[in-house]
C-alpha cells in the first residue's frame, strides 16, 4: 500500500507542477528575488522579541493586503490571517484548510540595535535568517499563487491559510500557534500545516523535540552576614538543588537534555539574600523524561529547602519556594506513513532534492502533538549565526528559489489531497 501512495503522491505532484498556473507561481519566484530580499530586509529591521511583534504584525498585515490576500485579519494575541480562497466554495465553507505559516518573533530583546545591511550577497542582522527567512518566503509563496492563479484563470481546490504567529521563540512558548489551535474555528479544518523556518531547501523537520523549562525561586528573610548569622541562606540552598538535579541520570535514548540556564540572586557579598532564582530547561523525545526530570526537580528543591531551614538557627525565620512553568513544547512525530510526508518525499523526487529528516523544536510541535500532520521546511537560500548579532541570510537565487518551490508544491498537494479525501 505504501507503494500505491507513494506512485499516487508522485503522479500528484508531477500534474500540478506541470499545470499553467504552477509555471506562473514558478516564474514569479524567478523573476523577483530582488522584491522578496527587500521585504525581508524591511522586515528584520523591526524589532519584534516574544510580547513585542505589535510592530511587525502591522507590516505584515499591510504586506498581506498588499499581496491581494482575502480576510486578513490579525487576532487578540497578534497572529496575522490572510487567504487564498476556493473561488467555488463560499466564505461561510467549513471544509479543509491547509495552513502555511512563518513565526514573527526573533529571541532579541526589543532594546537590541537592529540595522540590517547587505554585504557580498549577504543579509547581516539578528534574525535575517530565524525568521526572517520565513517571513519573506511565505510572502512570496502568497504572491508567486496569486500571480499564477491570475495568469491561468485558475482557482484553488480548497482555501490556502496564511499566517504569521507571534511567540515561537524563547519564553513566547508557542503561544501564538497555540492560541490558533485552542480558540480559532479554523482549527478543525486544518488538514495539514507547513511551517516555514529559517534558511535550507534540504531539510525537514518530522519530529518534534518536547522541552519543559521552570523558573525557581527561593525566599528568606535575608540579613546581615555577621549580625543575622543563622538566617536560612536561598542561594545556599539554591546552590544545593541545582547540584542535585545536575547529577540527575540522562539517557542516551530517548535523546534528552538538562540545562541549567541561569541563576541570580542576592545584593551584595555581606548581605544574607532575600531571594535567589534559577531557570532550567529541560528537552527529550520522550513525553516520559520530560515528566521523569520535573519529578526530579521538584524532589531537589523542596529536599534542599527542608535541609536549610532544619539547620537555621533558631527564630531566624524559614525559606519558602516557588517552582513555575514557564515554557511547555510538547514532544510528537509525524508517522512515517503521513500523507504529508509521502507527498514531501514526492515533491523532493520532483524538484530532485533529497531531503534530511530532521528533530527540532518548531511551532509543527503544537499540531504534531495535536494529530495533525505537520512539519517544519527551510524558505530556501543559507543561513548562519543563528541567534546572534550576527545572524546572516543569503538568498543564494537558485536555493532560495528551489526551497520557495518546494513549499509552493507541497502546499498545493495537500490541497489536492485534502480535497480527495
Amino acid at each position: 500500500m505504501g507503494t500505491m501512495f507513494r506512485s499516487s503522491a508522485f503522479s500528484r505532484v508531477t500534474a500540478l507542477a506541470a499545470q499553467k498556473s504552477v509555471h506562473g507561481a514558478f516564474g514569479w519566484l524567478h523573476l523577483n528575488e530582488k522584491r522578496i530580499l527587500d521585504w525581508q530586509t524591511e522586515v528584520v529591521g523591526i524589532p519584534a522579541p516574544p510580547f513585542g511583534e505589535a510592530a511587525r504584525s502591522a507590516w505584515l498585515a499591510r504586506r498581506f493586503a498588499e499581496a491581494g490576500l482575502s480576510r486578513v485579519e490579525t487576532d487578540a494575541v497578534g497572529n496575522v490571517f490572510g487567504v487564498i480562497p476556493a473561488a467555488s466554495l463560499p466564505p461561510e465553507s467549513t471544509g479543509p484548510v491547509v495552513l502555511l505559516s512563518a513565526h514573527l518573533d526573533t529571541v532579541f530583546p526589543a532594546e537590541t540595535a537592529i540595522e540590517p545591511r547587505i554585504e557580498d550577497g549577504r543579509l547581516i542582522a539578528p534574525g535575517a535568517s530565524d525568521n526572517g527567512a520565513g517571513i519573506a518566503g511565505m510572502l512570496a509563496i502568497a504572491h508567486a499563487l496569486l500571480h499564477g492563479l491570475a495568469q491561468a484563470h485558475a482557482e484553488l481546490p480548497a482555501p490556502l491559510v496564511f499566517l504569521g504567529n507571534v511567540g515561537e521563540e524563547g519564553e513566547g512558548d508557542l503561544r501564538g500557534v497555540r492560541h490558533l489551535y485552542q480558540h480559532n474555528p479554523l482549527a478543525g479544518r486544518i488538514a495539514a500545516h507547513i511551517v516555514l523556518d529559517g534558511a535550507g531547501t534540504d531539510t525537514a523537520v518530522v519530529q518534534a523535540l518536547g522541552s519543559r523549562r521552570f523558573l525557581v525561586t527561593i525566599s528568606g528573610p535575608g540579613g546581615h552576614s555577621f549580625t543575622d548569622a543563622g538566617t536560612p541562606n536561598p542561594i545556599a540552598a539554591l546552590a544545593a538543588a541545582l547540584a542535585e538535579v545536575a547529577a540527575t541520570e540522562i539517557p542516551e535514548e530517548p535523546r534528552t537534555t538538562l540545562n541549567l540556564g541561569t541563576i541570580r540572586g542576592g545584593t551584595s557579598v555581606n548581605s544574607i539574600p532575600e531571594s535567589a532564582q534559577a531557570s532550567l530547561d529541560f528537552r527529550s523525545t520522550g513525553a516520559e523524561q520530560l515528566v521523569r526530570l520535573e519529578v526530579a526537580l521538584h524532589r531537589a528543591v523542596e529536599d534542599a529547602v527542608a535541609r536549610a531551614n532544619a539547620h537555621a538557627a533558631a527564630g531566624r525565620g524559614r525559606l519558602t519556594f516557588s517552582i513555575a512553568a514557564i515554557g511547555d513544547r510538547p514532544a510528537a512525530h509525524l508517522a512515517p506513513d503521513s500523507a504529508i510526508r509521502e507527498t514531501l518525499r514526492a515533491v523532493d523526487r520532483h524538484l530532485g532534492i533529497q531531503t534530511d529528516l530532521r528533530l527540532g523544536s518548531t511551532d509543527a510541535n503544537l499540531p504534531l502533538s495535536l494529530g495533525i500532520p505537520a512539519l517544519s521546511l527551510g524558505a530556501g537560500g543559507e543561513g548562519g549565526g543563528a541567534h546572534t548579532l550576527a545572524e546572516w541570510y543569503a538568498p543564494s537565487p537558485p536555493q532560495r528559489e528551489s526551497g520557495l518551490r518546494r513549499a509552493l508544491l507541497l502546499a498545493l498537494a495537500m490541497l489536492a489531497s485534502a480535497v480527495e479525501e
